[in-house]
Protein backbone atom coordinates (compact mmCIF):
# COMPACT_ATOMS: atom_id res chain seq x y z
CA UNK A 1 0.00 0.00 0.00
CA UNK A 2 1.26 3.66 -1.17
CA UNK A 3 1.68 5.70 1.52
CA UNK A 4 2.02 9.64 2.53
CA UNK A 5 4.81 10.42 1.50
CA UNK A 6 5.74 8.49 -1.45
CA UNK A 7 2.26 8.73 -3.36
CA UNK A 8 1.51 11.96 -5.74
CA UNK A 9 -1.45 12.74 -7.42
CA UNK A 10 -1.28 12.19 -11.41
CA UNK A 11 -1.45 15.49 -12.85
CA UNK A 12 -4.31 14.98 -15.30
CA UNK A 13 -8.04 14.55 -15.17
CA UNK A 14 -9.60 11.85 -14.64
CA UNK A 15 -11.50 12.19 -18.48
CA UNK A 16 -8.38 13.59 -19.85
CA UNK A 17 -8.16 10.45 -22.26
CA UNK A 18 -4.63 9.03 -23.27
CA UNK A 19 -4.32 8.32 -27.18
CA UNK A 20 -4.74 5.13 -28.42
CA UNK A 21 -3.92 3.21 -31.44
CA UNK A 22 -6.48 0.64 -32.78
CA UNK A 23 -6.00 -1.96 -35.97
CA UNK A 24 -8.48 -4.13 -37.59
CA UNK A 25 -7.58 -6.27 -39.76
CA UNK A 26 -10.19 -6.75 -42.84
CA UNK A 27 -12.59 -4.32 -44.14
CA UNK A 28 -16.05 -6.78 -43.87
CA UNK A 29 -18.93 -5.98 -42.43
CA UNK A 30 -16.95 -5.95 -38.95
CA UNK A 31 -14.34 -4.00 -39.75
CA UNK A 32 -16.39 -1.09 -41.17
CA UNK A 33 -18.82 -1.22 -37.94
CA UNK A 34 -15.57 -0.81 -36.23
CA UNK A 35 -14.65 1.99 -38.56
CA UNK A 36 -17.79 3.74 -37.46
CA UNK A 37 -18.05 2.88 -33.25
CA UNK A 38 -14.59 3.24 -32.06
CA UNK A 39 -14.02 6.93 -33.47
CA UNK A 40 -18.15 7.71 -32.30
CA UNK A 41 -17.14 6.16 -28.52
CA UNK A 42 -13.61 6.38 -27.73
CA UNK A 43 -12.19 9.74 -27.42
CA UNK A 44 -8.49 10.59 -28.90
CA UNK A 45 -8.70 7.63 -30.41
CA UNK A 46 -6.51 6.37 -34.06
CA UNK A 47 -7.94 3.86 -36.19
CA UNK A 48 -6.33 1.91 -38.95
CA UNK A 49 -8.57 -0.74 -40.53
CA UNK A 50 -6.32 -2.89 -43.12
CA UNK A 51 -8.11 -4.43 -46.34
CA UNK A 52 -5.89 -6.41 -48.74
CA UNK A 53 -8.85 -6.12 -51.22
CA UNK A 54 -9.76 -2.65 -53.44
CA UNK A 55 -13.13 -2.23 -51.80
CA UNK A 56 -15.20 -2.89 -48.64
CA UNK A 57 -18.00 -5.33 -47.89
CA UNK A 58 -15.16 -8.35 -47.63
CA UNK A 59 -17.09 -11.62 -48.97
CA UNK A 60 -19.85 -9.45 -50.48
CA UNK A 61 -17.03 -8.15 -52.34
CA UNK A 62 -15.04 -10.75 -53.47
CA UNK A 63 -17.49 -12.92 -54.62
CA UNK A 64 -19.46 -12.94 -57.51
CA UNK A 65 -20.52 -16.25 -58.64
CA UNK A 66 -23.81 -16.90 -60.72
CA UNK A 67 -27.34 -16.36 -58.37
CA UNK A 68 -25.31 -14.52 -55.53
CA UNK A 69 -27.51 -13.59 -52.90
CA UNK A 70 -28.15 -13.03 -49.11
CA UNK A 71 -29.94 -16.15 -47.43
CA UNK A 72 -30.97 -14.03 -44.56
CA UNK A 73 -33.64 -11.58 -44.95
CA UNK A 74 -32.68 -7.98 -46.48
CA UNK A 75 -34.48 -5.88 -44.07
CA UNK A 76 -32.52 -7.66 -41.26
CA UNK A 77 -29.12 -7.73 -43.06
CA UNK A 78 -27.94 -4.24 -41.63
CA UNK A 79 -26.66 -2.69 -39.01
CA UNK A 80 -29.36 -1.83 -36.03
CA UNK A 81 -29.01 1.69 -36.98
CA UNK A 82 -29.68 2.02 -40.18
CA UNK A 83 -32.79 1.79 -42.14
CA UNK A 84 -31.74 1.13 -45.95
CA UNK A 85 -35.90 0.64 -47.22
CA UNK A 86 -35.57 0.41 -51.23
CA UNK A 87 -34.26 -3.69 -51.01
CA UNK A 88 -35.38 -4.78 -54.41
CA UNK A 89 -36.36 -8.52 -52.60
CA UNK A 90 -36.03 -10.17 -49.39
CA UNK A 91 -33.38 -12.16 -50.37
CA UNK A 92 -31.32 -9.19 -52.35
CA UNK A 93 -28.48 -9.64 -54.59
CA UNK A 94 -24.82 -9.96 -53.64
CA UNK A 95 -23.96 -6.87 -55.55
CA UNK A 96 -26.87 -4.52 -53.51
CA UNK A 97 -25.20 -5.75 -50.45
CA UNK A 98 -22.23 -4.86 -51.06
CA UNK A 99 -23.35 -1.30 -52.17
CA UNK A 100 -25.22 -0.87 -49.38
CA UNK A 101 -22.03 -1.67 -46.71
CA UNK A 102 -20.33 0.73 -48.86
CA UNK A 103 -22.54 3.20 -48.88
CA UNK A 104 -22.68 3.06 -44.83
CA UNK A 105 -18.85 3.31 -44.82
CA UNK A 106 -19.19 6.33 -46.58
CA UNK A 107 -21.88 7.75 -44.95
CA UNK A 108 -20.29 7.87 -41.42
CA UNK A 109 -16.96 8.43 -42.81
CA UNK A 110 -15.39 5.11 -42.09
CA UNK A 111 -13.55 5.04 -45.63
CA UNK A 112 -11.32 7.48 -44.25
CA UNK A 113 -9.74 4.62 -41.55
CA UNK A 114 -9.54 1.99 -44.16
CA UNK A 115 -6.95 1.65 -46.24
CA UNK A 116 -7.56 -0.47 -49.37
CA UNK A 117 -4.94 -3.12 -51.41
CA UNK A 118 -3.25 -3.19 -47.84
CA UNK A 119 -2.35 -7.03 -46.56
CA UNK A 120 -1.52 -7.78 -43.20
CA UNK A 121 1.15 -10.56 -43.34
CA UNK A 122 2.56 -10.79 -39.61
CA UNK A 123 1.14 -9.23 -35.77
CA UNK A 124 3.76 -9.74 -33.46
CA UNK A 125 3.04 -8.49 -29.62
CA UNK A 126 6.12 -6.29 -28.50
CA UNK A 127 5.90 -7.27 -24.61
CA UNK A 128 8.48 -4.48 -23.01
CA UNK A 129 6.18 -1.73 -25.38
CA UNK A 130 2.95 -3.38 -24.66
CA UNK A 131 1.94 -3.02 -28.11
CA UNK A 132 1.37 -4.60 -31.27
CA UNK A 133 4.16 -4.58 -34.21
CA UNK A 134 2.48 -5.02 -37.95
CA UNK A 135 3.94 -5.72 -41.10
CA UNK A 136 1.60 -4.94 -43.71
CA UNK A 137 1.93 -5.65 -47.90
CA UNK A 138 0.76 -2.85 -50.20
CA UNK A 139 -0.75 -4.02 -53.21
CA UNK A 140 -0.16 -0.91 -55.33
CA UNK A 141 -3.84 0.41 -56.79
CA UNK A 142 -3.38 -0.09 -60.37
CA UNK A 143 -5.70 2.25 -63.16
CA UNK A 144 -7.87 -0.55 -64.16
CA UNK A 145 -8.48 -2.17 -61.02
CA UNK A 146 -11.99 -2.11 -60.19
CA UNK A 147 -12.36 -4.98 -58.50
CA UNK A 148 -9.33 -6.08 -56.49
CA UNK A 149 -7.87 -8.71 -59.51
CA UNK A 150 -4.53 -9.64 -58.91
CA UNK A 151 -1.41 -7.59 -59.21
CA UNK A 152 1.88 -8.18 -60.03
CA UNK A 153 4.65 -8.41 -57.32
CA UNK A 154 6.75 -5.73 -58.93
CA UNK A 155 4.13 -3.38 -57.63
CA UNK A 156 3.92 -4.40 -53.80
CA UNK A 157 6.43 -3.17 -50.88
CA UNK A 158 5.55 -3.45 -47.32
CA UNK A 159 5.29 -1.02 -44.39
CA UNK A 160 5.58 -1.40 -40.90
CA UNK A 161 2.40 -0.25 -37.99
CA UNK A 162 2.84 -0.14 -34.27
CA UNK A 163 -1.18 -0.36 -32.71
CA UNK A 164 -1.92 -0.21 -28.83
CA UNK A 165 -4.69 -3.06 -29.47
CA UNK A 166 -5.26 -5.39 -32.47
CA UNK A 167 -8.73 -6.28 -34.13
CA UNK A 168 -9.61 -9.21 -36.35
CA UNK A 169 -12.56 -9.14 -38.23
CA UNK A 170 -11.41 -11.46 -41.20
CA UNK A 171 -14.30 -14.21 -40.70
CA UNK A 172 -14.14 -17.64 -40.00
CA UNK A 173 -14.81 -19.58 -44.09
CA UNK A 174 -13.48 -16.81 -46.15
CA UNK A 175 -10.14 -18.66 -47.33
CA UNK A 176 -11.57 -21.08 -50.37
CA UNK A 177 -9.71 -23.75 -52.01
CA UNK A 178 -10.29 -25.98 -54.78
CA UNK A 179 -11.62 -29.75 -53.77
CA UNK A 180 -9.01 -32.91 -53.46
CA UNK A 181 -10.77 -34.54 -56.26
CA UNK A 182 -8.95 -36.72 -58.33
CA UNK A 183 -7.60 -35.61 -61.92
CA UNK A 184 -9.25 -32.01 -61.12
CA UNK A 185 -6.45 -30.21 -63.10
CA UNK A 186 -6.68 -32.65 -65.54
CA UNK A 187 -9.87 -31.37 -66.42
CA UNK A 188 -9.93 -29.06 -70.29
CA UNK A 189 -13.43 -26.56 -69.85
CA UNK A 190 -13.82 -23.87 -67.60
CA UNK A 191 -13.12 -24.53 -63.95
CA UNK A 192 -14.47 -22.33 -61.27
CA UNK A 193 -14.59 -22.13 -57.74
CA UNK A 194 -17.84 -20.25 -56.07
CA UNK A 195 -15.61 -17.88 -54.15
CA UNK A 196 -12.98 -17.54 -56.60
CA UNK A 197 -15.44 -16.88 -59.80
CA UNK A 198 -14.55 -13.80 -61.84
CA UNK A 199 -16.75 -12.97 -64.80
CA UNK A 200 -15.46 -12.24 -67.97
CA UNK A 201 -18.48 -9.36 -68.49
CA UNK A 202 -18.61 -6.59 -65.29
CA UNK A 203 -21.41 -9.63 -63.80
CA UNK A 204 -22.30 -12.95 -64.33
CA UNK A 205 -25.13 -12.56 -66.45
CA UNK A 206 -23.19 -11.39 -69.23
CA UNK A 207 -21.35 -14.53 -69.02
CA UNK A 208 -24.56 -16.52 -68.90
CA UNK A 209 -25.66 -14.96 -71.81
CA UNK A 210 -23.04 -17.21 -74.09
CA UNK A 211 -23.31 -20.28 -72.34
CA UNK A 212 -26.87 -21.16 -73.94
CA UNK A 213 -25.28 -24.04 -75.21
CA UNK A 214 -23.13 -25.05 -72.22
CA UNK A 215 -22.80 -27.89 -69.84
CA UNK A 216 -22.29 -27.24 -66.13
CA UNK A 217 -21.81 -29.38 -63.55
CA UNK A 218 -22.11 -27.85 -60.16
CA UNK A 219 -20.64 -29.78 -57.57
CA UNK A 220 -21.95 -29.39 -53.53
CA UNK A 221 -25.02 -28.76 -51.83
CA UNK A 222 -23.98 -25.43 -49.66
CA UNK A 223 -26.05 -22.26 -50.47
CA UNK A 224 -23.38 -21.18 -52.94
CA UNK A 225 -24.09 -24.43 -54.91
CA UNK A 226 -27.56 -24.20 -54.71
CA UNK A 227 -28.07 -21.29 -55.92
CA UNK A 228 -26.11 -21.63 -58.48
CA UNK A 229 -28.37 -24.33 -60.02
CA UNK A 230 -31.20 -22.37 -59.93
CA UNK A 231 -29.90 -19.31 -61.30
CA UNK A 232 -27.92 -21.07 -64.52
CA UNK A 233 -31.03 -23.83 -64.94
CA UNK A 234 -32.56 -21.44 -67.31
CA UNK A 235 -29.82 -19.97 -68.98
CA UNK A 236 -27.68 -23.17 -70.01
CA UNK A 237 -28.49 -26.54 -72.05
CA UNK A 238 -27.80 -28.74 -69.29
CA UNK A 239 -26.72 -28.86 -65.16
CA UNK A 240 -25.44 -31.35 -63.73
CA UNK A 241 -25.61 -30.80 -59.53
CA UNK A 242 -23.55 -33.38 -57.82
CA UNK A 243 -24.83 -33.77 -53.71
CA UNK A 244 -22.46 -36.22 -51.91
CA UNK A 245 -24.63 -35.64 -48.72
CA UNK A 246 -28.20 -34.43 -47.67
CA UNK A 247 -29.42 -30.97 -46.77
CA UNK A 248 -32.45 -29.84 -45.50
CA UNK A 249 -33.78 -26.76 -47.67
CA UNK A 250 -36.30 -24.51 -45.80
CA UNK A 251 -39.06 -22.49 -47.38
CA UNK A 252 -38.28 -18.70 -47.31
CA UNK A 253 -38.90 -17.85 -43.44
CA UNK A 254 -39.28 -14.56 -41.55
CA UNK A 255 -40.67 -12.61 -44.85
CA UNK A 256 -44.14 -13.01 -43.31
CA UNK A 257 -44.51 -9.97 -41.21
CA UNK A 258 -43.10 -7.64 -44.42
CA UNK A 259 -46.12 -9.69 -46.90
CA UNK A 260 -48.66 -8.54 -43.93
CA UNK A 261 -46.93 -5.08 -43.27
CA UNK A 262 -47.64 -4.85 -47.01
CA UNK A 263 -51.43 -6.13 -46.93
CA UNK A 264 -50.66 -9.56 -48.83
CA UNK A 265 -51.45 -12.77 -47.74
CA UNK A 266 -48.62 -15.06 -46.12
CA UNK A 267 -47.50 -16.80 -48.98
CA UNK A 268 -44.44 -19.43 -49.35
CA UNK A 269 -44.08 -18.79 -52.95
CA UNK A 270 -40.90 -17.54 -54.03
CA UNK A 271 -42.16 -15.55 -56.81
CA UNK A 272 -43.61 -13.14 -53.91
CA UNK A 273 -39.99 -12.20 -52.91
CA UNK A 274 -39.63 -9.82 -55.27
CA UNK A 275 -41.09 -6.39 -54.28
CA UNK A 276 -42.60 -4.33 -56.45
CA UNK A 277 -42.11 -0.28 -56.98
CA UNK A 278 -45.14 0.63 -55.36
CA UNK A 279 -44.02 -1.21 -52.30
CA UNK A 280 -40.62 -0.15 -51.85
CA UNK A 281 -41.90 3.31 -52.17
CA UNK A 282 -44.31 2.30 -49.46
CA UNK A 283 -41.25 1.39 -47.30
CA UNK A 284 -39.30 4.57 -48.09
CA UNK A 285 -42.23 6.80 -47.39
CA UNK A 286 -43.74 5.34 -44.55
CA UNK A 287 -41.44 5.47 -41.46
CA UNK A 288 -43.67 3.64 -38.84
CA UNK A 289 -44.87 0.89 -41.60
CA UNK A 290 -40.93 0.12 -42.52
CA UNK A 291 -39.71 -0.22 -38.78
CA UNK A 292 -42.74 -2.12 -37.22
CA UNK A 293 -41.75 -4.81 -40.70
CA UNK A 294 -38.27 -4.52 -39.95
CA UNK A 295 -38.92 -5.40 -35.84
CA UNK A 296 -41.45 -7.89 -36.67
CA UNK A 297 -38.59 -9.61 -38.93
CA UNK A 298 -36.14 -9.73 -36.49
CA UNK A 299 -38.78 -11.29 -33.62
CA UNK A 300 -39.46 -13.71 -36.13
CA UNK A 301 -36.17 -14.88 -36.27
CA UNK A 302 -35.04 -14.54 -33.14
CA UNK A 303 -37.42 -17.19 -32.45
CA UNK A 304 -35.76 -20.18 -34.31
CA UNK A 305 -33.44 -20.89 -31.64
CA UNK A 306 -35.51 -23.31 -30.16
CA UNK A 307 -35.53 -25.63 -33.07
CA UNK A 308 -31.62 -26.36 -32.61
CA UNK A 309 -32.29 -28.07 -29.22
CA UNK A 310 -32.86 -31.74 -29.88
CA UNK A 311 -36.03 -33.08 -28.43
CA UNK A 312 -37.94 -29.36 -28.29
CA UNK A 313 -41.00 -29.31 -29.73
CA UNK A 314 -40.60 -26.58 -32.10
CA UNK A 315 -37.57 -29.28 -33.65
CA UNK A 316 -39.81 -31.97 -33.77
CA UNK A 317 -41.94 -29.65 -35.57
CA UNK A 318 -39.96 -28.01 -37.89
CA UNK A 319 -38.56 -31.26 -38.85
CA UNK A 320 -42.27 -32.24 -39.95
CA UNK A 321 -42.90 -29.44 -42.03
CA UNK A 322 -39.76 -29.24 -43.80
CA UNK A 323 -40.13 -32.99 -44.65
CA UNK A 324 -43.74 -32.33 -46.23
CA UNK A 325 -42.27 -28.99 -47.88
CA UNK A 326 -39.24 -31.27 -49.74
CA UNK A 327 -41.61 -34.09 -51.17
CA UNK A 328 -43.90 -31.53 -52.24
CA UNK A 329 -41.80 -29.31 -53.90
CA UNK A 330 -40.00 -32.43 -55.64
CA UNK A 331 -43.56 -34.14 -56.06
CA UNK A 332 -42.03 -34.91 -59.76
CA UNK A 333 -39.04 -36.03 -58.36
CA UNK A 334 -39.81 -38.34 -55.63
CA UNK A 335 -36.62 -40.39 -56.04
CA UNK A 336 -34.25 -36.79 -55.38
CA UNK A 337 -36.73 -36.40 -52.26
CA UNK A 338 -35.50 -40.01 -51.05
CA UNK A 339 -31.85 -38.98 -51.20
CA UNK A 340 -31.77 -35.49 -50.22
CA UNK A 341 -34.09 -35.59 -47.29
CA UNK A 342 -31.65 -36.22 -44.50
CA UNK A 343 -31.81 -38.54 -41.47
CA UNK A 344 -30.96 -36.50 -39.15
CA UNK A 345 -31.80 -33.58 -37.33
CA UNK A 346 -32.76 -30.34 -38.28
CA UNK A 347 -29.96 -27.61 -37.95
CA UNK A 348 -27.26 -30.36 -37.45
CA UNK A 349 -26.16 -28.47 -40.46
CA UNK A 350 -26.79 -25.19 -41.59
CA UNK A 351 -30.33 -24.84 -42.13
CA UNK A 352 -30.78 -23.43 -45.66
CA UNK A 353 -33.12 -21.43 -47.57
CA UNK A 354 -33.10 -21.99 -51.43
CA UNK A 355 -36.25 -20.40 -53.33
CA UNK A 356 -36.33 -22.22 -56.36
CA UNK A 357 -33.41 -24.58 -56.21
CA UNK A 358 -35.63 -27.85 -55.62
CA UNK A 359 -38.27 -26.54 -58.23
CA UNK A 360 -35.22 -26.77 -60.47
CA UNK A 361 -34.26 -30.04 -59.87
CA UNK A 362 -37.63 -30.86 -61.69
CA UNK A 363 -36.61 -29.46 -64.99
CA UNK A 364 -35.49 -32.02 -67.38
CA UNK A 365 -32.23 -30.04 -68.25
CA UNK A 366 -30.89 -30.90 -64.65
CA UNK A 367 -29.57 -33.73 -63.45
CA UNK A 368 -28.92 -34.53 -59.80
CA UNK A 369 -26.26 -36.72 -59.14
CA UNK A 370 -25.86 -38.76 -55.25
CA UNK A 371 -23.10 -41.32 -56.24
CA UNK A 372 -19.67 -39.67 -55.49
CA UNK A 373 -17.11 -38.32 -57.52
CA UNK A 374 -14.66 -40.75 -58.34
CA UNK A 375 -12.09 -38.22 -60.53
CA UNK A 376 -12.50 -35.96 -63.10
CA UNK A 377 -11.65 -36.26 -66.43
CA UNK A 378 -10.33 -33.70 -69.55
CA UNK A 379 -14.13 -34.30 -70.38
CA UNK A 380 -15.63 -33.96 -67.60
CA UNK A 381 -16.58 -35.76 -64.40
CA UNK A 382 -16.89 -39.99 -63.57
CA UNK A 383 -18.55 -40.43 -60.28
CA UNK A 384 -18.07 -44.14 -58.73
CA UNK A 385 -21.08 -46.18 -60.19
CA UNK A 386 -19.06 -45.37 -63.54
CA UNK A 387 -21.43 -42.74 -65.09
CA UNK A 388 -19.69 -39.85 -66.94
CA UNK A 389 -21.18 -36.78 -67.64
CA UNK A 390 -19.27 -34.25 -70.62
CA UNK A 391 -19.23 -31.53 -69.06
CA UNK A 392 -18.19 -27.86 -70.27
CA UNK A 393 -17.90 -25.52 -67.13
CA UNK A 394 -17.43 -26.77 -63.54
CA UNK A 395 -18.38 -24.81 -60.71
CA UNK A 396 -16.69 -26.05 -57.24
CA UNK A 397 -19.02 -24.80 -54.31
CA UNK A 398 -17.62 -26.60 -51.85
CA UNK A 399 -13.63 -26.69 -50.70
CA UNK A 400 -13.24 -24.17 -47.82
CA UNK A 401 -10.37 -23.75 -44.99
CA UNK A 402 -11.75 -24.70 -41.86
CA UNK A 403 -9.12 -25.10 -39.93
CA UNK A 404 -8.99 -21.37 -38.13
CA UNK A 405 -5.45 -21.47 -39.03
CA UNK A 406 -4.95 -17.64 -40.19
CA UNK A 407 -3.12 -16.93 -43.35
CA UNK A 408 -0.26 -14.98 -41.58
CA UNK A 409 0.96 -15.46 -38.56
CA UNK A 410 -0.14 -13.51 -35.05
CA UNK A 411 2.83 -13.98 -32.33
CA UNK A 412 1.39 -13.24 -28.92
CA UNK A 413 3.87 -13.58 -25.39
CA UNK A 414 7.16 -15.34 -26.05
CA UNK A 415 6.61 -15.09 -29.50
CA UNK A 416 3.71 -17.67 -29.16
CA UNK A 417 2.03 -18.25 -32.71
CA UNK A 418 -1.55 -18.00 -32.30
CA UNK A 419 -1.93 -20.95 -35.24
CA UNK A 420 0.21 -23.10 -33.55
CA UNK A 421 -1.39 -22.76 -30.02
CA UNK A 422 -4.60 -23.86 -31.51
CA UNK A 423 -3.31 -26.25 -33.30
CA UNK A 424 -1.33 -27.91 -30.23
CA UNK A 425 -4.80 -27.49 -27.99
CA UNK A 426 -6.36 -29.97 -30.64
CA UNK A 427 -9.11 -26.81 -31.31
CA UNK A 428 -9.20 -22.79 -31.39
CA UNK A 429 -10.17 -22.10 -27.78
CA UNK A 430 -11.45 -18.55 -27.32
CA UNK A 431 -13.27 -16.54 -24.56
CA UNK A 432 -16.57 -15.13 -25.22
CA UNK A 433 -15.36 -15.85 -28.94
CA UNK A 434 -13.46 -12.60 -28.37
CA UNK A 435 -9.85 -13.22 -26.75
CA UNK A 436 -7.59 -15.92 -25.78
CA UNK A 437 -4.58 -16.22 -23.24
CA UNK A 438 -1.22 -15.41 -24.30
CA UNK A 439 -1.85 -12.78 -26.63
CA UNK A 440 -2.52 -9.33 -24.83
CA UNK A 441 -5.29 -6.43 -26.44
CA UNK A 442 -5.77 -8.81 -29.24
CA UNK A 443 -9.80 -9.27 -29.89
CA UNK A 444 -11.58 -11.52 -32.43
CA UNK A 445 -14.71 -10.55 -34.59
CA UNK A 446 -16.02 -13.03 -35.68
CA UNK A 447 -13.65 -15.66 -33.69
CA UNK A 448 -14.54 -18.86 -32.95
CA UNK A 449 -17.78 -20.09 -31.73
CA UNK A 450 -18.95 -16.70 -32.98
CA UNK A 451 -21.53 -17.48 -35.53
CA UNK A 452 -25.38 -18.40 -34.82
CA UNK A 453 -27.09 -21.05 -35.66
CA UNK A 454 -30.74 -19.26 -36.03
CA UNK A 455 -31.27 -15.59 -35.89
CA UNK A 456 -29.71 -12.52 -37.22
CA UNK A 457 -26.31 -12.77 -38.00
CA UNK A 458 -25.35 -8.77 -38.34
CA UNK A 459 -26.92 -8.29 -34.69
CA UNK A 460 -23.81 -11.04 -33.41
CA UNK A 461 -21.09 -8.63 -35.04
CA UNK A 462 -22.76 -5.43 -33.08
CA UNK A 463 -22.68 -7.18 -30.12
CA UNK A 464 -18.66 -8.31 -30.81
CA UNK A 465 -17.72 -4.80 -31.87
CA UNK A 466 -19.78 -3.34 -28.62
CA UNK A 467 -17.47 -5.42 -26.54
CA UNK A 468 -13.73 -4.35 -28.37
CA UNK A 469 -15.12 -0.93 -28.45
CA UNK A 470 -15.97 -1.35 -24.26
CA UNK A 471 -12.58 -3.16 -23.76
CA UNK A 472 -10.50 -0.50 -25.55
CA UNK A 473 -12.47 2.45 -23.10
CA UNK A 474 -11.54 1.15 -20.19
CA UNK A 475 -7.65 0.41 -21.19
CA UNK A 476 -8.02 4.43 -22.01
CA UNK A 477 -9.96 5.69 -18.95
CA UNK A 478 -8.01 3.65 -16.51
CA UNK A 479 -4.29 4.02 -18.12
CA UNK A 480 -4.15 0.32 -18.55
CA UNK A 481 -1.09 -0.43 -21.20
CA UNK A 482 -2.36 -3.98 -21.10
CA UNK A 483 -5.43 -6.63 -20.60
CA UNK A 484 -5.09 -10.25 -21.45
CA UNK A 485 -7.96 -12.88 -20.52
CA UNK A 486 -6.79 -15.39 -17.96
CA UNK A 487 -6.21 -18.88 -18.41
CA UNK A 488 -9.38 -20.28 -16.59
CA UNK A 489 -11.84 -17.63 -17.96
CA UNK A 490 -10.84 -19.53 -21.23
CA UNK A 491 -11.04 -23.44 -20.06
CA UNK A 492 -14.18 -22.32 -18.49
CA UNK A 493 -16.14 -21.04 -21.16
CA UNK A 494 -14.60 -23.88 -23.30
CA UNK A 495 -16.36 -26.49 -20.57
CA UNK A 496 -19.58 -24.44 -21.32
CA UNK A 497 -19.75 -25.04 -24.69
CA UNK A 498 -19.22 -28.80 -24.99
CA UNK A 499 -21.90 -29.08 -21.94
CA UNK A 500 -24.43 -26.81 -23.92
CA UNK A 501 -24.04 -28.49 -27.44
CA UNK A 502 -24.54 -31.57 -26.12
CA UNK A 503 -28.46 -30.56 -26.24
CA UNK A 504 -28.32 -29.27 -29.70
CA UNK A 505 -28.62 -30.26 -33.06
CA UNK A 506 -25.24 -28.73 -34.11
CA UNK A 507 -23.34 -31.90 -32.62
CA UNK A 508 -25.08 -34.47 -34.04
CA UNK A 509 -22.35 -36.98 -36.84
CA UNK A 510 -22.94 -35.24 -39.59
CA UNK A 511 -20.04 -33.14 -41.68
CA UNK A 512 -20.50 -29.43 -41.44
CA UNK A 513 -18.28 -26.18 -40.85
CA UNK A 514 -19.02 -26.34 -37.12
CA UNK A 515 -17.00 -28.94 -36.65
CA UNK A 516 -14.03 -27.73 -38.93
CA UNK A 517 -15.93 -29.58 -41.80
CA UNK A 518 -15.76 -32.89 -39.72
CA UNK A 519 -18.47 -35.39 -38.98
CA UNK A 520 -17.91 -35.28 -35.06
CA UNK A 521 -15.93 -33.54 -32.35
CA UNK A 522 -16.84 -30.31 -30.69
CA UNK A 523 -18.87 -27.43 -32.10
CA UNK A 524 -15.95 -25.02 -33.23
CA UNK A 525 -18.39 -21.92 -35.36
CA UNK A 526 -21.63 -21.61 -33.20
CA UNK A 527 -22.25 -19.25 -30.20
CA UNK A 528 -23.74 -21.60 -27.32
CA UNK A 529 -27.07 -19.84 -27.04
CA UNK A 530 -29.03 -17.47 -29.24
CA UNK A 531 -28.45 -14.29 -30.97
CA UNK A 532 -30.26 -12.48 -27.94
CA UNK A 533 -28.04 -14.82 -25.23
CA UNK A 534 -24.75 -13.71 -27.23
CA UNK A 535 -26.01 -10.01 -27.01
CA UNK A 536 -26.94 -10.07 -23.17
CA UNK A 537 -23.70 -11.86 -22.42
CA UNK A 538 -21.52 -8.92 -24.39
CA UNK A 539 -23.56 -6.25 -23.46
CA UNK A 540 -21.92 -6.25 -19.71
CA UNK A 541 -18.44 -7.72 -19.29
CA UNK A 542 -17.32 -9.82 -16.83
CA UNK A 543 -13.75 -7.42 -16.35
CA UNK A 544 -12.30 -9.75 -13.26
CA UNK A 545 -11.75 -12.47 -15.96
CA UNK A 546 -8.62 -9.99 -17.17
CA UNK A 547 -5.19 -9.63 -16.45
CA UNK A 548 -3.91 -6.18 -16.50
CA UNK A 549 -0.82 -4.22 -16.65
CA UNK A 550 -1.03 -0.33 -15.86
CA UNK A 551 0.45 2.62 -17.74
CA UNK A 552 2.31 4.69 -14.96
CA UNK A 553 4.84 2.84 -12.55
CA UNK A 554 2.44 3.75 -9.42
CA UNK A 555 1.52 0.92 -7.03
CA UNK A 556 -1.86 2.95 -6.21
CA UNK A 557 -4.45 1.04 -8.44
CA UNK A 558 -6.79 4.55 -8.64
CA UNK A 559 -3.93 6.75 -9.67
CA UNK A 560 -6.01 7.31 -12.90
CA UNK A 561 -8.44 9.17 -10.58
CA UNK A 562 -5.89 11.97 -11.42
CA UNK A 563 -5.70 15.41 -10.10
CA UNK A 564 -9.80 15.26 -8.89
CA UNK A 565 -10.74 17.29 -11.69
CA UNK A 566 -12.50 16.97 -15.51
CA UNK A 567 -11.32 18.01 -18.63
CA UNK A 568 -14.22 20.45 -18.75
CA UNK A 569 -13.40 21.80 -15.30
CA UNK A 570 -9.85 22.44 -16.77
CA UNK A 571 -11.17 24.38 -20.01
CA UNK A 572 -12.85 27.86 -19.97
CA UNK A 573 -15.36 26.58 -22.98
CA UNK A 574 -16.03 23.31 -20.76
CA UNK A 575 -19.44 21.90 -20.25
CA UNK A 576 -19.46 21.98 -16.22
CA UNK A 577 -23.08 20.65 -16.34
CA UNK A 578 -22.71 17.41 -19.19
CA UNK A 579 -25.36 15.70 -16.57
CA UNK A 580 -28.14 17.80 -17.58
CA UNK A 581 -27.99 17.52 -21.63
CA UNK A 582 -29.19 15.28 -24.19
CA UNK A 583 -28.38 11.82 -23.86
CA UNK A 584 -27.31 11.78 -19.93
CA UNK A 585 -30.60 12.52 -18.01
CA UNK A 586 -32.26 9.00 -17.35
CA UNK A 587 -35.44 9.89 -16.79
CA UNK A 588 -37.52 7.48 -14.74
CA UNK A 589 -41.21 6.03 -15.94
CA UNK A 590 -44.19 8.24 -13.92
CA UNK A 591 -46.70 6.62 -12.18
CA UNK A 592 -49.15 8.80 -11.85
CA UNK A 593 -50.18 12.05 -13.22
CA UNK A 594 -47.84 15.02 -11.97
CA UNK A 595 -49.89 17.11 -9.25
Amino acid sequence: MATASDFVLGDFSVDEHRPMKVVVIGAGVGGILAAIRLPQKIPNVQVTVYEKNAGVGGTWYTTRYPGIACDSPSHSYQYSFEDKRDWSAFYSPGHEIQENFERVARKYGALQYIKLNHEVVRAQYDAPAAQWRIRVRVLAPHPTDTRGDPLSEEEEYEIDDVADVLVTAVGSISRWRMPEIAGIEQFAGELHHSAGYVPKGKTWHEDAEAWGDKRVGVVGCGSSALQIVTALQPKVARVVNYVRGQNWIAPPVGFQPLLRALGREPTEKEDDLAFTREEVERFKTDSELFWTARRAVDASLNSWNEATILGSTLQARLRESLTKSMRARLSERPDIAEKLIPNFPVCAKRLTPAPGYLEALCKENVDFVSSPIKRFTARGIETEDGVHHDLDIVFCATGYDMSWQLPFPILGRGGLALNDKWREEGYPKSYLSLCTDGFPNLFMVMGPNSVIGAGPFIQCIEAGVGYVVQAVAKMQRERLRSMEVRRGAVEDFDELIQEYFKKTAFGVGTRSWYKLGGDTGRVFGIWPGSVLHMSRTLEHPRWEDFEYERCDSVTNRLYWLGDGQTSDEKSESGDRAWYLGEGYIDRPPVAVDDV
